[in-house]
C-alpha cells in the first residue's frame, strides 16, 4: 500500500486512541501534513512529515509506512519515525514534573491537600467546637400547632 488516509494512519499506529478522535484533530486543525494543514481524507505517502498537536507539545513524525490497519505496539517503529524536536520532549517533561502547580483554583477536582481540608473542615467532630445555641428541648416548648394551617 503506498497510500494511506491520515485519520486512519493516525490510529493505526496508536497515536489516538480511537479513529474518531483522530478526524477530530484533522478537522480543528490539530493536525498538518508538510507544514499544512490537513483534512481526515488526505492521503499520506512515505516520507511525508506528519505533525500532531496534543497540547503543549507538538509532536513530529516521518512516515516510514503508510498502513490503514492497526498494528501492535511492538511493531509501530516500523511505521512512522519520531523526529520530535528535543525542546518539546523537554516541555512535555516540565510539565509533567509541575503537575497541578499551574491549575486555577476552583476548577477541575481538588487536589489532595484541597480535599484533606474540606475533609477536615466538614468533619462533624469540627463542627462540635461550636455553640449554636439551640438545645433540643426548645422544639418542645413550641406551643404552635401547624395542623390548623
Amino acid at each position: 500500500m503506498a497510500e494511506a488516509r491520515i485519520d486512519k494512519w493516525l490510529w493505526a499506529v496508536r497515536l489516538f486512541k480511537t479513529r474518531s478522535a483522530a478526524t477530530e484533530a484533522c478537522k480543528k486543525g490539530k493536525v498538518q501534513v508538510n507544514g499544512m494543514a490537513t483534512k481526515p481524507s488526505r492521503t499520506i505517502k512515505e516520507n511525508d512529515m506528519v505533525s500532531v498537536r496534543k497540547n503543549p507539545v507538538t509532536y513530529s513524525f516521518r512516515v516510514i509506512r503508510p498502513i490503514e490497519k492497526r498494528v501492535g505496539a511492538k511493531l509501530v517503529p516500523e511505521m512512522l519515525e519520531d523526529v520530535t524536536p528535543p525542546e518539546q520532549k523537554e516541555i512535555l517533561e516540565i510539565t509533567k514534573i509541575s503537575g497541578f502547580v499551574n491549575r486555577a483554583k476552583g476548577l477541575g477536582r481538588p487536589t489532595k491537600k484541597e480535599r484533606r481540608e474540606l475533609d477536615e473542615f466538614t468533619d462533624p467532630s469540627f463542627m462540635d467546637d461550636f455553640a449554636w445555641g439551640m438545645d433540643d428541648d426548645e422544639d418542645e416548648d413550641d406551643d404552635t400547632d401547624y395542623e390548623d394551617m
